[in-house]
């Protein structure tokens, strides 16, 4: 049955090896789970996934898999599989895992380990059932029942199902997250090189002279390691971003510190003839975006941050803006940034289901040449991956 329970972990995703299995064997031969489901999924969790973010899948394989079981008994009855179940545990392996049974003495040694902890775990509970009775005997001679308020002691109250539960759900890597993971996703582009003047140690050229120097210390010195990308954030500001706005801080402040080379400005639905560096002086210190255009060379990577919900005219129109008169449709400004900067990403905090019922999302998408993607984690380390080609 364990082994069935370990190929259900693999239908539901959770990367399991026959490493995590025997480690869950090594647990129920040393009795850390007995005739209890929830100890049985504590311990086989434990054993079982290595990364948080499985716990999830974990939780809704164990749900299916052990839904209805109460106790154990059944689970320590069925160790040992017959001969179907193991030709399919045989095809699920790969070959480095298979040769690792067989250096273990192959499949009927593992059985024989089964058989071995079902027989060491109904020896000790044997024993604790005999400690039980005697205390039982006690409690019936003086109160003439079995125990507290007539019931048998023996019966255990039921825990609550705590795989039913998933509590780690939000740990999986499609979530929006918070600043340090963004640091992590954003640091995939990157492109080192030594500039500036000399700050940090060069250990390796300073043992080299030392050495040439007949010992005497020369010390040398080189640029530090710094990232040389050049970024152009440009982001959605107010109307349905609201929505957005704890996200799109959480990023703002994470790009800061990872580029050194960044410059940010903002809009408001889509990307028109000026835009602005601060929301309080944005309808009297706006900037030209011919300016940017003509000020950020093409090596700079460009990226969009925003929802794209909006009516469609307000991208196809001139006079589609609903805060001011736009002389030119927002596709025409956006046209010319396609045309310079080779990469430019958008990034949606919308669920990415969705998109495909918005208009003005799909219009979007199709003029950034299909290169949208989700604010999560992976949404941000693929956008990244993209820049860096």
């Amino acid at each position: 049955m364990l082994i069935n329970f370990f190929l259900t972990l693999r239908k539901y995703k959770v990367p399991v090896s026959i490493r995590e299995l025997m480690d869950l064997l090594a647990g129920l031969k040393h009795q850390l789970a007995y005739a209890n489901v929830d100890d049985f999924y504590l311990l086989s969790r434990t054993a079982m996934v290595k990364d948080e973010k499985n716990y999830d899948k974990f939780d809704r394989a164990f749900s299916a898999y052990f839904k209805g079981l109460e106790d154990l008994h059944g689970l320590l009855e069925s160790l040992i599989p017959d001969e179907w179940l193991r030709r399919e545990f045989e095809k699920s392996l790969t070959p480095e895992e298979l040769a690792q049974i067989e250096s273990l003495g192959g499949l009927e040694k593992l059985i024989e380990a089964f058989k071995e902890a079902k027989e060491a775990a109904e020896k000790a509970e044997a024993e604790k059932g005999k400690e039980g009775d005697k205390g039982d005997e006690g409690d019936a001679d003086r109160d003439g029942k079995d125990g507290p308020g007539g019931q048998g002691r023996g019966k255990k109250k039921k825990a609550k199902k705590v795989w039913d539960e998933r509590q780690y759900k939000n740990l999986d890597d499609a979530v929006e997250l918070g600043t340090r993971n963004i640091k992590m996703a954003l640091r995939r582009l990157r492109k080192f090189a030594r500039t500036g003047s000399d700050e940090e140690l060069d250990l390796s050229n300073t043992i080299r002279s030392t050495a040439h120097n007949g010992g005497m210390l020369d010390i040398k010195m080189r640029p530090e390691r710094r990232n040389t990308v050049k970024v152009l954030l440009f982001l959605d500001i107010g109307g349905s971003m609201d929505a957005h706005v704890k996200i799109c801080e959480e990023l703002f402040s994470a790009s800061r510190t990872e580029f050194k080379h960044i410059e940010s400005f903002y809009f408001h639905n889509f990307i028109y003839e000026s835009v602005w560096k601060d929301n309080r002086r944005r309808m009297n210190e706006r900037i030209s975006t011919f300016e940017i255009l003509n000020k950020y060379a093409q090596d700079y990577k460009v990226v969009f941050v925003g929802d794209a919900t909006m009516a469609p005219y307000e991208i196809t129109h001139a006079g589609g803006s609903v805060e001011h008169w736009n002389e030119e449709p927002g596709v025409a400004w956006m046209d010319r940034f396609t045309n310079l900067y080779e990469k430019i990403v958008w990034l949606n905090p919308t669920p990415q289901e969705t998109w495909e019922y918005s208009s003005s999302v799909t219009l979007t998408q199709d003029l950034v040449g299909g290169k949208m993607f989700p604010l999560t984690i992976r949404g941000l380390e693929e956008s990244m991956t993209e820049l860096s080609k």
